[in-house]
C-alpha cells in the first residue's frame, strides 16, 4: 500500500509539472515572509518585549520582482506589502536591488544598511550546494531541494525548477541547475517563495539597476558595517547575516 501511494505521488507531481511552461525569459514575483515572533524570542526576554510581541502579527511579508533570461537576472522590491512592519520585520535587506551577470560571473547590488548606502560590485558568489531527495510544487513548477552554508555556519535551503533553466535566484543566491523558486534561511526565520512565474520578452533596459552608494566589494562592505554593529549585542551577528544575502 505504501509503495502504491509513493507511485501515485510521483505520477501526480509529473502531471502537474507537465503543465508548467519551459521558459528562458520572464518575470517572477517572490513573497518574503519573516517570523517576527521568532526573531523577538532571540532578544532579551522582558516585559516590554512581550508586550510588543503580543501586539504584532506572527509574520510580515514583503514582495520582490525578478526578471531573467538565460544569462542574467535582476531582483528588486516589488508591490507594496499589505502588512509592513519595519521596526522588526523587514531588516537591512528590504531595499536590496541585485543584478547578476550569470555569463560573466559578476554581481552588482545596491544595498541600504540602515543609514548607509552601498553599491556592491564583486565576482559571483560560489556556494557548495548539496542535492536532497525532496520534491515540491512551487508556482506550478516541480522543484528539487538543495542545501548549502553561508557565513561558515548559516544553513540555507533552496528549491529549484529545472524547467526554468537559469542558474539564478532571489538576492545573490545562484548556482543550481534551475531557477530557485523557494529559499529559506532558518536562522533568519525568513523564506522567499515564488508566487507566480510569467513568460515575458525582455530588453536590456529591464536589467539596468541604479548605481547609488559607496562602491565596495562584499568583503569591504562587511568590514565597514561591522563597526556599526558592535553595540547591537545579540542582534549584531544576525544583522551581518542579512548583509550577506
Amino acid at each position: 500500500m505504501k509503495s502504491l501511494l509513493i507511485i501515485l505521488h510521483i505520477v501526480l507531481l509529473s502531471a502537474m509539472s507537465a503543465k508548467a511552461q519551459f521558459i528562458t525569459s520572464g518575470k517572477i514575483e517572490y513573497e518574503r515572509k519573516i517570523n517576527i515572533h521568532a526573531q523577538m524570542e532571540e532578544m532579551e526576554d522582558n516585559e516590554w518585549i512581550q508586550k510588543i510581541k503580543s501586539q504584532m502579527p506572527k509574520f510580515t511579508s514583503a514582495y520582490f520582482d525578478m526578471v531573467f533570461d538565460t544569462g542574467r537576472v535582476s531582483y528588486k522590491p516589488g508591490r507594496e506589502s499589505p502588512n509592513p512592519i519595519k521596526m522588526f520585520g523587514n531588516g537591512p535587506a528590504t531595499e536590496n536591488i541585485v543584478y547578476t551577470d550569470l555569463t560573466g560571473k559578476h554581481v552588482k547590488s545596491m544595498k541600504t544598511v540602515y543609514e548607509q548606502k552601498f553599491l556592491v560590485q564583486d565576482t559571483l558568489r560560489t556556494l557548495k550546494w548539496k542535492e536532497k531527495d525532496e520534491i515540491r510544487m512551487i508556482a506550478g513548477y516541480k522543484c528539487h531541494k538543495a542545501v548549502s552554508i553561508i557565513c561558515d555556519s548559516v544553513y540555507v535551503v533552496a528549491f529549484y525548477a529545472e524547467d526554468l533553466p537559469v542558474t539564478g535566484g532571489p538576492e545573490m543566491f545562484c548556482g543550481l541547475p534551475g531557477m530557485i523558486l523557494e529559499l529559506a534561511v532558518p536562522r533568519l526565520h525568513t523564506t522567499w517563495v515564488a508566487t507566480k512565474v510569467e513568460q515575458k520578452t525582455l530588453a536590456d533596459a529591464d536589467f539596468v539597476i541604479p548605481e547609488k552608494g559607496k562602491k565596495v566589494t562584499q568583503d569591504a562592505m562587511q568590514e565597514t558595517i561591522k563597526e556599526s554593529f558592535k553595540s547591537w549585542g545579540k542582534s549584531a551577528t544576525r544583522n551581518m547575516w542579512w548583509t550577506v544575502l
